[in-house]
C-alpha cells in the first residue's frame, strides 16, 4: 500500500510545526522548506484546520500552528482522516470477491498497518529534534 501525498505532506506539515510550536509558521515557508506547490499545500492545511489538527488565524500576523499536543496526535488517526480510501484492492467490483480469500487479507494486513501506525503520535516522530531542526532550516 502506498499512502498518498496528502497524507505525506500532512505529516511533513504536523512534523515542521511541532518542531517550530514556539511560533505561528506561514504555509510559504514551510512550501519553501519541503519544495511543495504552495497551493497544494493551502488544501492540505485547510483539511489539517477542518480536522482540528492545526489552528489557523488569517492576515498578515497570522500563520498556522498546531492544535493540540504532539503527544495527542495520533499517526493512526491522522491517516485515517486524510486517505480517502484505506482499501488495498478494488474487491468490491470484483466478480469473484464473494469467493475470493484476497478481501479478507487485504483488509487484515491494512488493519495490520493501522495498528502500527496507531502506537505513535507526533511527539514520536520528532524525537531527533535536533536533527530536524538542522535539516529544516
Amino acid at each position: 500500500m502506498r499512502l498518498t501525498l496528502y497524507t505525506d505532506y500532512s505529516l511533513r506539515v504536523l512534523i515542521y510545526l511541532g518542531i517550530h510550536n514556539d511560533r505561528w509558521c506561514r504555509v510559504a515557508e514551510i512550501a519553501k522548506t519541503y519544495g511543495i506547490s504552495q497551493n497544494h499545500l493551502m488544501k492540505v492545511v485547510q483539511g489539517l484546520s477542518r480536522d482540528k489538527f492545526i489552528d489557523s488565524v488569517r492576515g498578515p500576523k497570522g500563520g498556522i500552528k498546531l492544535a493540540q499536543d504532539p503527544n495527542n496526535i495520533n499517526v493512526g488517526n491522522l491517516v485515517r482522516s486524510t486517505e480517502e480510501e484505506l482499501n488495498l484492492a478494488d474487491c468490491e467490483t470484483c466478480k469473484i470477491a464473494p469467493a475470493c480469500l484476497l478481501t479478507g487479507i487485504f483488509a487484515e494486513g491494512t488493519q495490520a498497518m493501522l495498528n502500527v501506525f496507531d502506537k505513535y503520535t507526533l511527539a514520536d516522530l520528532m524525537t531527533r529534534r535536533k536533527q530536524l531542526l538542522k535539516r529544516l532550516d
